[in-house]
């Protein structure tokens, strides 16, 4: 230990004191042996840093910070250097802050488009996911701070968040929900890693010790600190024994004394404490030694670096006879709500206060085009309106381009509450229709940080998808728009036709005590592209304003190269992708698996050869068998291509694999060799499991207990039913004076186990107090 003279001096209670927050944001000092304490606080895609009362869902504000693209929008640049950039200039805010533990990235994988916290993740492919998460690692521990890679682990919903039971097969666990885990650990070194609220096969994930102990620390050999999200922790003692060191926020000393309790029976041992407090002791000390250097931001620097990384992650989805870029002579009408009041962040935890902030109508307005008008065309949060449409549909018969502005509002993207289905606002699809028949060259311009069904796609020349910018969203959207920057974005995500052809869809999200991750290993492109499902648009496509050819692809030991040439009039970037192929694979697997990428700078005319390393393990599978991984022997095609569909060059390679058992027959597991995907029986999903996990639902019959959730309290009659629709008036109150964002993340209340009302509350609201209420809302049933 390399503090073990300080640990020495430190008793039982100081040291359990350190296991737990000293208030919301900070960890307990103790200045008698001159600990001093730390401050954690929000990201991922800038800083929050609440200048008032402390909470988690974003209800009080937040001192100004440059608000850069989320996550859903820079996984589209496919830019790691752009990636590092963006984590170092976050870093180096939250150094001048003061701030010791930056509380992102977070990339949990994309299970299903409906999750409300998708725009916080990278992709629905693990390799993309760890890859650009330990960039951004990379970038925000530069500044001599830790960033905290999230949620640990298969926090794959916001539905019932704190409780629900993720269970999902190991080989999935491996394959998929931890994969972007590990290269973020071993290639990101964070010092700090967050634990999910959601159990995993029946453990809580900061109590998992299969997660914590077997994996993390056994084969990753994680050297940092773990932190439990916020109210995340369900039982202290077991948290310390799985290898969680800090539980956040403080709970006034309620769980302190379980520690200590726990060590004076022997139930833990005082070696395992020391272990934990050293590892904290270790981030402190070493965060506050790099917070003493002074540092300045340039706040304009850091806007105009937002605006970089917004422009390289817009992503050019359609466009036809080149409508794209805009031409000076062209009359051009602007309509859609969105051209004024941006979306350019979701909402929760990770609402940033931005420094300042562009909206299009004033960008597009300071351009040379010719900008007839502008008209709202739709009320923002639904709700038809004839007058609007009507004045929007005058407009546009007066122009030569309508730009339409779309997108998702911000009710509709946030922590603790899922999507209801992938669509549009009925008010906005109606606006598209009828501008449609008066007007044939409409521009779409889309924002929102997840998936959208696109009913429109045929009816209009062109879609610029533009995520969720950031603060400097509009002005990289007008670049886009005029030509002085070639759309370089390649979509992270898949995006179906219809939210029934999702794999996941008929299993989203849990109902009530579990998730059952049927579909296994069949996430995104994974299940489409090797059921051959027809899609929207695949996973890594994007358009240019110019054409590049590829050429020349040799393979080297464990290396390919390849020659990209811009063979079009205009400067630009291409991403190529590296997939690989198992061409006789007698395991079920993903037809194609994305192993390596590379983005291209080219001037026109211009060629550059490019090499993608790779490794043995790009063709291995985890078998549960031998339950470690594994490579079959056969043939495999190396593929390059400009998207998943867009396969350009190939070359057939011949691998020796260890060739371990095969752990699935082919009959047991016919659906899953079969793709039938969406009606998996349960007896192949429990042999999958190798157990028979728990009834989906909550025994409505049972009494209520301390560890049940406060959602629970709709199915009590009585004083139970009158708390729970006392919550939901709140909400209804807080949407009805404008507060949607708030009021959709209140849902947080509702998902809370009863545990944490004491926690939250520093004992405030005591156990006993807990109890009795519990006590009267079982008599009325």
């Amino acid at each position: 230990m390399k503090n073990k003279d300080l640990i020495r001096q430190m008793t039982i209670e100081e040291k359990a004191s350190l296991m737990s927050g000293g208030n919301f944001w900070n960890t307990q000092a103790i200045e008698r042996l001159g600990i001093p304490s730390i401050m954690l606080t929000d990201g991922p895609h800038g800083l929050r840093k609440q200048g008032g009362k402390a909470d988690h869902i974003g209800m009080n504000q937040s001192i100004p910070a440059t608000c850069f693209p989320p996550a859903a929008t820079l996984a589209n640049s496919w830019d790691l250097e752009l990636v590092e950039d963006v984590g170092r200039s976050i870093g180096k805010e939250a150094a001048t802050e003061k701030v010791s533990v930056l509380l992102g990235p977070g990339l949990n994988i994309k299970r299903n488009p409906l999750c409300g916290r998708n725009f916080e993740y990278f992709s629905e492919d693990p390799f993309l996911s760890g890859k650009v998460a330990a960039s951004m690692i990379k970038g925000i521990q530069s500044n001599g701070i830790s960033a905290c890679p999230k949620h640990y682990a298969v926090n794959s919903q916001e539905h019932l968040r704190m409780t629900i039971d993720e269970v999902v097969d190991e080989r999935a666990l491996r394959e998929v929900y931890l994969e972007g885990f590990r290269y973020a650990v071993e290639e990101g070194k964070p010092k700090v890693l967050m634990s999910s609220y959601n159990k995993v096969n029946g453990e809580y994930a900061n109590e998992n010790t299969h997660l914590m102990n077997d994996i993390l620390y056994g084969e990753w050999k994680y050297e940092g600190v773990v932190v439990t999200d916020w109210g995340g922790n369900h039982d202290r003692v077991k948290g310390l024994l799985a290898g969680n060191q800090l539980e956040m926020p403080s709970t006034g000393g309620i769980t302190d004394k379980e520690i200590v309790d726990a060590v004076k029976s022997g139930e833990l041992s005082e070696a395992v404490l020391d272990e934990r407090v050293d590892r904290l002791l270790g981030l402190v000390f070493e965060t506050t030694e790099t917070l003493k250097k002074e540092v300045e931001v340039d706040c304009e620097d850091h806007h105009l670096k937002a605006i970089d990384a917004a422009r390289r992650s817009i992503v050019l989805l359609k466009n036809e006879n080149q409508i794209l870029p805009l031409k000076e002579n062209q009359n051009i009408a602007v309509i859609g709500d969105f051209a004024k009041i941006p979306r350019y962040q979701g909402a929760g935890s990770s609402l940033i206060e931005p420094t300042k902030l562009d909206n299009a109508w004033d960008k597009l307005t300071e351009t040379s085009l010719k900008i007839v008008g502008y008209e709202q065309g739709y009320k923002r949060f639904g709700g038809r309106s004839n007058n609007l449409m009507k004045k929007a549909l005058t407009l546009a018969k007066q122009a030569d381009i309508v730009l339409l502005f779309l997108g998702l509002d911000e009710g509709s993207e946030t922590e603790g509450l899922d999507r209801t289905d992938m669509k549009l606002k009925e008010n906005q699809l109606t606006l598209v229709n009828e501008l449609g028949k008066v007007h044939e060259n409409v521009v779409v311009v889309l924002s929102g940080g997840s998936v959208i069904e696109m009913p429109f796609v045929d009816d209009v020349k062109a879609i610029l998808h533009t995520y969720l910018g950031g603060q400097g969203g509009a002005t990289a959207l007008k670049d886009i728009l005029i030509g002085s920057f070639n759309p370089s974005g390649k979509l992270a995500e898949t995006y179906p036709m219809k939210y029934e052809d999702v794999p996941s869809a008929p299993y989203y999200p849990g109902l009530e005590a579990t998730s059952e991750h049927r579909e296994s290993i069949y996430i995104g492109y994974r299940y489409f592209d090797t059921a051959k499902v027809p899609v929207l648009f695949p996973f890594g496509f994007g358009l240019s304003y110019t054409q590049f050819e590829y050429s020349e692809m040799m393979v080297n030991g464990t290396s390919i190269s390849f020659t990209i040439k811009n063979v079009g009039e205009m400067v630009g970037e291409e991403i190529a992708q590296f997939y690989i192929k198992p061409l006789s694979p007698k395991v079920f697997r993903a037809n194609k698996e994305l192993k390596g990428f590379v983005k291209v700078h080219l001037e026109p005319n211009e060629v550059k050869q490019v090499t993608i390393d790779f490794n043995h393990q790009a063709f291995a599978y985890f078998n549960i068998e031998v339950n470690q991984w594994s490579v079959e022997s056969g043939e495999y095609e190396l593929q390059i291509g400009s998207s998943i569909d867009g396969i350009r060059l190939s070359k057939t390679v011949v691998i020796q694999g260890d060739d371990a058992d095969n752990p699935y027959d082919q009959e047991l597991f016919k659906h899953y060799y079969d793709l039938d995907i969406s009606n998996i029986p349960d007896k192949t999903f429990h042999l999958l499991l190798g157990y028979k996990p728990p009834n989906p639902y909550w025994d409505r019959t049972k009494k209520l207990e301390y560890h049940d959730t406060i959602f629970q309290l709709k199915y009590k009659k009585g004083i139970g039913q009158f708390t729970y629709f006392s919550v939901i008036l709140i909400q209804s109150f807080l949407r009805l004076i404008g507060k949607r964002s708030t009021a959709h993340n209140f849902t947080f209340v509702l998902n809370m186990p009863f545990r944490q009302i004491e926690r939250f509350s520093q004992g405030k609201i005591s156990r006993k107090m807990i109890e009795r209420f519990l006590k009267v809302v079982n008599l009325g049933n």
